[in-house]
């Protein structure tokens, strides 16, 4: 029986699902597009922060405890944890479904808070006298609300909570699913991939959501958010057609969603007795607090270091058709990065090359003449896209992990130092200062590409495969709680290196507008490189320890004989 298995096997007789390529690429297609929805809608505020501040009257410290309060539940009432717990249990299947609703429902409440019938309801007013004292919270410094906080802001983070919930679960859970479709195969460039096509949600997000908010010259931050809700919407379709595709897979190979052997508490003493796990989650908390938290606030503290003339009301560089155009200008990008990083003829690669990076200078100019901070931002992922298949098949064939995270955080250092003290320097001059912004956006995008590609394909060799979840889990968890902190950290540190321009809000020497777009950045951004500093000692450390524990972070994920080593596993469990 174990020889026909084995031979089988070999013989190409007994082909899964997941051996065929079409297959397995239209699963990893539909986790990355619920992927990429749930982060437009991640960072569907962080464009319009200046329209939240004219409108709403939310200050930076206001928008920071709002945009960290994402990721408050999963760290503080240990949500993540218990999410692995579920992905380990119920199986993929179950948890991305739970994670796409749930995304819907905190979505929802944020797009109420912000709505002109929220204003002066009964829930306003109920906002506006409590939450203002959590015992115990209040105490410990990490009350997602305090005393004088915008009512709208309080609901708007309710909301953000449990769509936080939600994104995080929905991000181990589409983990864990790439190693069930693609281990043993390509794992690292569909990471890359995945997380490639995800980040195009961030470019999507700051270009549409200021046009959304300003649609038809009315503006509304509600209309925004309701415009990532209905992505969300699209979010749970994809998770429900990946719930069959997978369902025949098990069906296949006999598994079952829920595991044989269940979960249990002492399964996490052995990932957290790993130090190579602790070392890669650090490495995790580090680069995605000194990124994420940024995006939240990049456009602002680009309107805030750029000098930009939107144009006048009317023209076609200001209207909603350079904006499309644009749009479409970026998916061009993208496709011809994707064209060349997959295709395997050069006759292919080459054009598709050529496009891109045609398309791209293509952007840029048009992101310099609409003169919008949100447009020059968009940029962000397009390098990404193009460099992180690439990456990740490289780590799949040559290795080198761990070298790829060290090279990461000293990209990570000198893009926040130069958006810090060189980008200020260009104030005033227009065509110098959105150069610079833009190298060192596509750059710093680079940069972060390097994590999935390298770090997240990294796990699978650190902890066994039965609780992987959990090891996923728990590394987001940790990076959770520089999600939280860095949002808030970042809001109050610019309010208190700007007291001048808070004061004279108060005492109305200065409009909402102007102050919106005056802020000195430098001092935040200080505090973003010294993370990456932290990450470039770490990325050192790690290769020490792969050295000396062997955990192979710097060999290839594909060997030779794989496939018959998979076969003989098999063959032999039969």
């Amino acid at each position: 029986m174990a020889s026909t298995t084995l031979n089988a096997a070999i013989g190409g007789k007994v082909e899964l699902l997941r051996d065929k390529a079409w297959a397995r690429w239209t699963a990893l297609g539909l986790l990355s597009f619920a992927m990429f929805c749930s982060y437009i809608f991640m960072d569907i505020l962080s464009p319009i922060k200046d329209l939240l501040q004219s409108t709403r009257g939310w200050d930076s410290t206001a928008f920071g405890t709002m945009q960290g309060s994402e990721t408050f539940l999963n760290v503080f009432i240990f949500f993540l944890i218990f999410a692995g717990i579920i992905l380990d249990k119920m199986g993929v299947r179950f948890t991305a479904l739970l994670s796409g609703a749930v995304m819907l429902v905190g979505a929802s409440i944020n797009w109420y808070a912000l709505t002109d019938a929220f204003i002066g309801s009964s829930l306003d007013v109920w906002f506006t006298n409590h939450l203002n004292y959590i015992p115990g919270f209040d105490e410990l410094g990490i009350s997602p609300f305090y005393k004088g906080m915008p009512a709208s802001a309080k609901l708007s983070a309710v909301g953000f909570m449990i769509f936080g919930c939600g994104v995080e679960m929905a991000g181990i859970t589409v983990s864990r699913g790439i190693v069930k479709w693609f281990k043993g195969r390509e794992m690292a460039m569909a990471m890359g991939s995945e997380m490639a096509l995800a980040r195009l949600g961030v470019g999507t997000c700051m270009i549409f959501s200021p046009l959304v908010a300003n649609f038809g010259g009315d503006i509304s931050v509600s209309r925004s958010v309701a415009f990532g809700v209905v992505l969300l919407m699209v979010a749970l379709i994809m998770f429900v057609v990946y719930f069959f595709m997978d369902k025949k897979l098990d069906a296949q190979t006999g598994e079952a969603e829920e595991k044989d052997d269940p979960f249990k508490i002492s399964d996490l003493g052995k990932i957290l007795s790993s130090l190579g796990f602790w070392v890669v989650a650090l490495l995790c908390v580090l680069y995605y607090s000194a990124i994420f938290p940024f995006q939240k606030y990049a456009v602002n503290m680009l309107q805030c270091n750029l000098t930009l003339d939107p144009g006048s009301v009317g023209s076609f560089w200001s209207g909603d058709a350079a904006t499309y155009i644009q749009y479409v200008i970026m998916l061009i990008v993208a496709g011809g990065a994707f064209g060349f990083s997959f295709a395997k003829n050069k006759s292919v690669k080459i054009p598709a090359l050529v496009v891109s990076v045609i398309a791209l200078v293509a952007y840029c100019t048009m992101g310099y003449m609409r003169q919008s901070a949100a447009a020059i931002f968009a940029v962000f992922p397009l390098l990404a896209v193009g460099i992180t298949p690439i990456l990740g098949n490289y780590v799949d064939y040559k290795g080198k992990a761990a070298s790829m995270l060290v090279f990461g955080a000293l990209l990570l250092i000198v893009c926040h130092l130069t958006f810090a003290f060189i980008l200020p320097m260009f104030k005033g001059n227009d065509i110098g200062g959105v150069m610079v912004a833009y190298v060192t956006i596509l750059v710093l995008g680079a940069s972060f590409s390097l994590v999935p590609a390298s770090l997240w394909p990294s796990v699978p060799k650190l902890v066994d495969a039965k609780i992987i979840g959990s090891a996923y889990a728990l590394i987001f968890w940790i990076q959770n709680i520089g999600l939280w902190l860095f949002p808030l950290l970042i809001g109050k540190v610019l309010d208190s290196t700007n007291a001048d321009i808070v004061a004279a809000v108060k005492d109305g020497t200065m409009t909402a507008e102007q102050a919106a777009v005056s802020y000195d950045y430098t001092w935040p951004l200080v505090m973003l490189a010294c993370l990456g500093v932290a990450a470039l000692v770490l990325g050192l450390y790690l290769k020490v320890v792969d050295r000396k524990k062997h955990l192979g972070l710097e060999l290839p994920n594909i060997k030779p004989d794989t496939k018959v080593e998979e076969a003989e596993v098999e063959a032999a469990e039969a």
